[in-house]
């Protein structure tokens, strides 16, 4: 069976540049990020593997919305500088890039989505849960840095809901990593209850007059934001790629 890595890319090279003292020192850093993909090649034995950027454009969701990842802290300019190089470095030892042409987040749960519909298994590496909302028996979250499996089941736990209610609960309680305001006065506990009682962000809104005054005030005045965040917290899983699959096959001098 294929087994498809789908590296985040800049997930990775941030949190790898970050353990250095000093935000304008990238030497090194080829070896470092080298390392960590050979780590992750010899831990996951994959068939397919490929390192997914994000590109310059402004994406659909910023478009939509632009406050959407407001206040982000900006790549160190060294770092930005030296991708580039980075990226001809690791192509030059078996891993090819994929570049989005704004948010890496739809292409790799499109390649992910892709690879399931051949019958294949995705292993996503990034530290963005926003990416559980894929996860299935064919598809697993690896976290690099901590070593171990993101799953639906912490998911759930974390967030106190049923996988089937991860987007509603966001289009609700809304997402601060990523700006995504969902609908004011309606805070994580307040979703989960939501959710618990009504199953579905349809039920809840078709169940106003069963819910208490106040709250069914606060719902009725967000439903447009609602609507906005549920779009926001959605991956696509359709975008089109001009690219192969046969392209990311693991070569001989990735494992060296």
């Amino acid at each position: 069976m294929n087994r498809f890595l789908i590296i985040d890319g800049l997930n990775l090279v941030r949190r790898i540049h970050a353990a250095q003292p000093n935000e304008n020192d990238v030497n090194g850093l080829p070896e470092r990020v080298t390392s960590a993909c050979r780590k992750l090649l010899s831990k996951h034995d994959p068939s397919h593997v490929t390192l997914v950027w994000d590109g310059d454009a402004i994406s659909w969701r910023k478009k939509l919305y632009d406050d959407y990842k407001k206040g982000r802290k900006p790549m160190p300019e060294a770092l930005s500088q030296a991708l580039p190089a980075l990226k001809q470095h690791l192509a030059e030892r078996g891993f090819h890039s994929i570049d989005a042409i704004a948010e890496a987040d739809d292409v790799i749960a499109t390649l992910a989505s892709k690879m399931v519909q051949a019958k294949g298994e995705a292993i996503i590496v990034s530290t963005d849960k926003g990416f559980t909302q894929l996860l299935s028996p064919q598809i697993q979250l690896w976290d690099h840095f901590n070593q171990q499996v993101i799953s639906i089941e912490d998911r759930e736990q974390q967030l106190g809901v049923d996988r089937s209610q991860f987007i509603d609960f966001l289009a609700m309680a809304g997402d601060s990593g990523n700006k995504i305001p969902g609908i004011p006065g309606i805070g994580p506990k307040s979703a989960c209850e939501l959710l618990k009682t009504f199953r579905s962000l349809a039920n809840v809104y078709a169940s106003l007059d069963k819910i208490g005054a106040k709250q069914a005030k606060k719902l009725e005045e967000g439903r447009a934001l609602a609507r906005l965040s549920y779009k926001l917290v959605q991956l696509q899983t359709d975008i089109p790629l001009n690219t192969r699959l046969a392209n990311f096959r693991v070569e001989q001098t990735a494992k060296a």
